[in-house]
């Protein structure tokens, strides 16, 4: 199957959304593992080579992360990653962190027994898995069950949105991320047994403050910003 679709009627391509998608996944991966550093130029060619498709897909993608405050494109220079500050890094999770409190409150009066137990069995998984891959998926699906009982058709867009442009792999860089976040979650937990929507909120919240300033440690250990003090 081709790369691109040609539009009925005219010679315009259009690009199968997909591979956009994966480019600009791959990018953001690249920026959040400290392999791609603020001011650096980002090489068109060689992501169309690493991924196996061409540059409109990349082009694309880079529009996008544009957008998304990730990229610089300067004319006749080409496409950077932006010059984010700590402050960038940390913010992204507290409004991500606001958000999503308002759909752990939505969640505490409206989560079932059911649902309850099985929060309570991912935060188990969590305390026996040695697999920072496996504990990842656990973290992952331990918010969705929250944010997608509390969270409107919009509120879950926006979330969605926020959640790629954030640092994750806490538990392969962080020795004891794992501690503490299981604990976290179990203050969340006990927050939306209660049902009471304001703790369930602040919970979830300070969770989320908690992994940005992690991610900030993380990324300063890789070296993404090293011109800094």
């Amino acid at each position: 199957m081709s790369e691109a679709t040609q539009s009925t009627g005219n010679a315009a391509w259009r690009v199968r959304p997909n591979l956009k998608d994966e480019a600009a996944t791959f990018l953001r991966e690249e920026i959040f593992a400290g392999r791609l550093k603020p001011g650096d130029r980002i090489d068109q060619d060689q992501v169309a080579d690493d991924l196996g498709i061409s540059r409109l897909p990349v082009r694309e993608a880079l529009i996008t992360l544009a957008a998304e405050g990730l990229i610089e494109t300067l004319p006749r220079r080409g496409a950077f990653v932006a010059r984010l500050t700590r402050d960038d890094v940390l913010d992204q999770y507290v409004i991500f962190g606001t958000l999503s409190g308002l759909a752990a409150g939505r969640a505490a009066e409206i989560l079932t027994s059911d649902q309850l137990d099985e929060l309570a069995a991912l935060i188990a998984a969590m305390e026996t898995s040695k697999d920072s891959a496996s504990q990842e998926q656990l973290n992952f699906r331990f918010h969705q069950i929250i944010n997608k009982a509390g969270s409107s058709r919009r509120l879950t867009a926006v979330l969605a949105q926020l959640a790629k442009n954030m640092p994750t792999r806490f538990y392969e860089f962080t020795e004891d991320w794992g501690e503490r976040a299981i604990g976290q979650h179990k203050a969340i937990l006990e927050a939306l047994r209660t049902g009471d929507p304001r703790r369930a909120a602040d919970a979830i919240s300070l969770h989320l403050r908690s992994g940005g300033e992690e991610a900030v440690k993380m990324l300063d250990s890789l070296g993404f910003w090293p011109n800094e003090d």
